[in-house]
Order: structure tokens, then sequence, then C-alpha cells
């Protein structure tokens, strides 16, 4: 069940901003989502119930934290060779999500939009109101689509944890 107790704030350059939607949490069921990938076509989390997933929401992968980001899990996808599914998800659109992923040189994430519905920023309880944006976090589900790890970074301006997500993954793994 959702934690109803977790904080409904994160800061933005120090400025406060409210959460919308259902806060998630490890042991709760991952909320389903259909979200549109680079290509415009549809794709479900239900596409990936096979493999572990580590769900990867950013404001916009033309910032710079964004960026680094995205590109970090790239390079820990092509260490975990098709072990997990990585989807990046923000609320830039397909055609900006695919020039990023263009010059970004990436290969291994699957970038998607969540323009449409906010399925992923209200279902995850991630949608920063105040922008329109989804907040930076990152959910690790298993392949029973239940929430192993959960990281809603409080500055949306800094970098997750990188070391606890991938630890919290690789014992996934085993």
């Amino acid at each position: 069940m959702a934690d109803t107790s977790l904080s409904r704030q994160v800061a933005f350059n120090g400025n406060p901003v409210t959460l919308e939607g259902t806060i998630i949490d490890v042991g709760d069921s991952a909320p389903e989502f259909t979200l549109v990938d680079s290509n415009l076509d549809s794709v479900s989390l239900a596409d990936f119930r096979e493999r572990v997933v580590v769900l990867i929401t950013v404001p916009s992968l033309d910032t710079p934290v964004c960026d680094v980001e995205a590109r970090r899990f790239d390079q820990e996808a092509e260490k975990l060779s098709g072990q997990a599914a990585f989807l990046v998800v923000s609320m830039d659109l397909p055609f900006a999500q695919q020039r990023w992923c263009g010059a970004a040189d990436t290969h291994r994430v699957v970038t998607l939009s969540d323009y449409k519905d906010r399925q992923v920023g209200k279902g995850y309880g991630i949608y920063m109101a105040e922008l329109g944006l989804l907040a930076r976090a990152v959910f690790i589900i298993d392949t029973y689509g239940i929430v192993r790890y959960r990281e809603i970074v409080p500055e949306v301006t800094h970098e997750p944890n990188y070391a606890q997500a991938l630890s919290a993954l690789k014992a996934l793994l085993q």
C-alpha cells in the first residue's frame, strides 16, 4: 500500500515544489502505465514484465543533470548485458527524446514520454504540479511488478544515489 506519510514536496533550485499523485513505496505494486516512445509507439510497463525494470524519471533530458544521469544509466545497462530494462521517463516530447538519444549516442536506455496523460507522474506521485515536470526519481521493479527500491531525490537539480540504486538492482539480479 502506498505510504501517505511520505513527503509531498521536493525542492527545485532550493524552492519547494509540490508532488501530485500517489507516492509509491517499496513493497507496493508498480502502477501500470502506457507511454510514448521516440517512434510514437505505445509502450507499457507490462512490455518489460520478464525483466527487472529500472524506472528513471527526470525533468528533461535537455538539462545537464538529466543528461548525465541518463548517460550514466546507459553505461550501467551495458555492463548488465540486458539483464534489466532501463526506462528513462520525462515529459519531453518524443521528438526531443529521439534527438537527445542520437546526440548522446545512447542505445541501452529506453526513453519514454509521459507528456500525454502523466501516468507515471501521477501514478508514482512524482508530478511536480508547479513546473509541469516529473521529479527526479529511481524505482526498481521486480519481475512480479513489485517496487523493490525507490529514491525520490529531495533536490531535483541533484543526481540520484547511483551506488545505492545499482546495489539494489544487482541484489535482485542474483
